[in-house]
């Protein structure tokens, strides 16, 4: 049996009682069908998962179609059909490269188009949420195709209806809307600002934008590299959480904190960990803190997803105990719990 560790970014994973690659909407649900009742675990680039050491007991779906669609009207913008086995970032590089604006900053996350509003993913000031009209899916419970306005997708920060129902639907396309331009939205992200050297507010060139963001996804470890280890990861292992105005008042004033409209407030994550005693280099086995970004859990060469899962524990436990907040894991946990 293959090893999952072939199809992750943590490099780590167990065997599957079986994978199937699939290209086409077709295949895609036929070989859900075919499933039947065996538990089914659908890949795309295997970015956002870690897989316990003993495998997945069922069928391994691994989606890699790309297929492309687009409407141009010079008014409202593009319109574009992406099919849910298509990188990411290739496809925000081919908007660029078509003179599109919108999804710059979004540049260098990886997995796959249909990960995408699963996660509802973002960085430096956008989630995709802001740009996507409609979510195709495969219902298996009803065992037919929906359609999803982004109103009924239920968006909110790194969810989604799909997230919260984990395991019915299977993202089949996304359609995007977004603009004709060669100029960013105003950069409101301040690390992102001085990156560009502009003040924040202000806008740069789409091409610029997404060079920035870039160069500081490479220097946090959170750009996929065959010779970075602390890239053998899946990002932000948590997500910022969020908390109530009174327990975010209990918190330093040097805690980062982003107020929310529902009176709520975001912390961020990273600050928790470093600041609860868990630093950048921490090891447990073969998994490391990343040496470039403390929220990054890394494979440091040979660790078990045993190994990742410790030292996850560890962190959000040093977090709880020290500022009384439990984090919540932004990874897709498969036979795997910390």
């Amino acid at each position: 049996m293959t090893e999952l560790s072939k199809y992750t970014s943590f490099r780590v994973g167990g065997p599957a009682q079986k994978i199937v690659q699939v290209s086409t909407e077709a295949e895609i649900i036929a070989a859900i069908e075919e499933a039947g009742d065996s538990p089914v675990l659908i890949m795309g680039g295997g970015t956002n998962v870690l897989i316990a050491d003993k495998g997945f007991d069922g069928i391994v779906i691994r989606i890699s179609n790309n297929s492309v669609q687009s409407e141009v009207d010079a008014c409202s913008g593009a319109t574009l059909t992406i099919g849910a086995g298509e990188d990411w970032d290739t496809f925000v590089q081919t908007t660029i490269d078509r003179g599109y604006a919108g999804l710059e900053t979004l540049s260098g996350i990886p997995g796959t188009v249909g990960a995408a509003p699963i996660q509802n993913i973002g960085a430096y000031g956008h989630e995709v949420a802001e740009f996507i009209t409609r979510v195709r899916t495969y219902d298996r419970q009803e065992k037919a195709v929906k359609t999803f306005t982004n109103a009924q997708c239920e968006f909110t920060y790194r969810n989604s209806h799909f997230k919260s129902h984990p395991g019915r639907y299977v993202v089949l396309d996304v359609q995007f809307q977004i603009r004709i331009g060669e100029m960013s939205d105003p950069i409101t992200y301040v690390e992102l600002a001085k990156k560009l050297g502009i003040d924040p507010g202000d806008k740069a060139t789409v091409k610029e934008t997404r060079a920035a963001v870039l160069e500081l996804r490479a220097s946090k470890g959170m750009l996929l590299s065959p010779d970075d280890h602390d890239s053998w990861s899946a990002g932000s292992f948590f997500t910022n959480p969020i908390v109530t105005q009174q327990q975010a008042d209990t918190l330093p004033n040097a805690a980062p904190k982003w107020p929310l409209n529902d009176g709520r407030v975001k912390v961020s994550a990273a600050w928790l960990i470093e600041n609860s005693g868990t630093h950048k280099g921490d090891e447990v086995g073969g998994a490391r803190i990343s040496t470039k970004h403390v929220l990054a859990l890394s494979n440091s060469g040979n660790a078990t997803a045993a190994d990742i899962a410790e030292l996850a524990k560890r962190a959000r436990n040093q977090v709880k105990e020290v500022f009384g907040i439990t984090l919540e894991a932004e990874v897709n946990l498969v036979g795997v719990e910390i």
